[in-house]
């Protein structure tokens, strides 16, 4: 099947001027928020940094803004993942990292199916 050009949707692409792109505001919430949606344990240190797990204990997150190795190393967020088959993985954000990116990673790390 062949179509014309006039009849094909036209692709919008915003100027670059009208572009925004996330920047960090150096808050949890967005990614706190979706996993106490999700029902994860969420547990607050006297530190400041938050701990979570997923219901299944296979996915850790970590939000360490006070974390003197964590700060070290320039990171602030660490997902530490244990699949039922193969090797455990680990993906760290940095400071300047945005949290809703962050939420991202998790939302598609969430909904991908296991092969």
């Amino acid at each position: 099947m062949t179509a014309s050009a006039t009849h094909l949707p036209t692709v919008v692409r915003p100027a670059v001027e009208e572009r925004c792109w996330l920047v960090s505001d150096h808050c949890a919430d967005p990614v706190l928020e979706l996993l106490h949606a999700l029902g994860w344990a969420v547990v607050d240190t006297p530190q400041a940094n938050v701990h979570a797990t997923s219901p299944d204990g296979r996915v850790y997150v970590g939000w360490l803004p006070e974390d003197p190795t964590a700060w070290q190393r320039g990171i602030v967020w660490q997902v530490q993942v244990q699949p039922t088959e193969g090797e455990p993985w680990v993906q760290e954000f940095g400071l300047h990292t945005p949290s809703e990116a962050v939420a991202g990673f998790l939302t598609a790390l969430i909904a991908t199916p296991s092969r």
